[in-house]
């Protein structure tokens, strides 16, 4: 039998709604975008940018207690040019905006990004002229993470979202 593609749990995986659709070759039958957001859904590359508290629990997410591998993210890209998905967590200051919206620019698509912790989200306890008041005023943000710092379990919750997302999308190609 072929692979199911769809949301998990697969439903029908082995009953005769399964078969059906697989037919006696064993192949499964999808749409492309089904199969393709299925692939991006599952093997997230994440781009890792700490900028204060919150990269601690994103490191520690990264290790084998708490294990990022499970989610298909496993593979931290140093290069924006090879991730698909770009973690901003703490705060955002008026002369690092600029580089995190080229180290944005410089990933391919598809590409999305997560806001981790209070500041990334919405600057957190700093109210002033040289923080900005969230990440999402610079770049399109997918998915919020509450939490000062929040924990490694929450940027899994976030992941799984994203992944909901992912999975969702009808259109192949650029997003607008």
């Amino acid at each position: 039998m072929g692979i199911a593609v769809g949301n998990p749990p697969y439903p029908g995986v082995g009953s005769a709604e399964a078969e059906s659709k697989t037919g006696s070759l064993g192949i499964a039958v999808a749409r492309l975008e089904d199969a393709v957001n299925w692939g991006r859904a599952n093997s997230i590359w994440p781009l890792l940018f700490g900028l204060a508290c919150c990269a601690i629990e994103q490191i520690a997410a990264g290790m084998p207690r708490f294990d990022i591998a499970r989610f298909g993210s496993e593979v931290f890209r140093a290069s924006p040019r090879q991730a698909d998905l770009l973690i901003v967590s703490g705060r955002v200051s008026n002369k690092m905006a600029p580089v995190i919206k080229r180290v944005y620019d410089q990933m391919s698509y598809p590409k999305w990004v997560i806001a981790m912790g209070d500041c990334a989200s919405c600057g957190g306890p700093f109210n002033n002229y040289a923080i900005i008041q969230g990440v999402d005023k610079i770049l399109p943000v997918d998915v919020y993470v509450p939490g000062c710092p929040p924990r490694p379990e929450a940027l899994f919750y976030a992941l799984t979202l994203l992944q909901k997302k992912i999975k969702a999308e009808e259109k192949l190609g650029i997003r607008e």
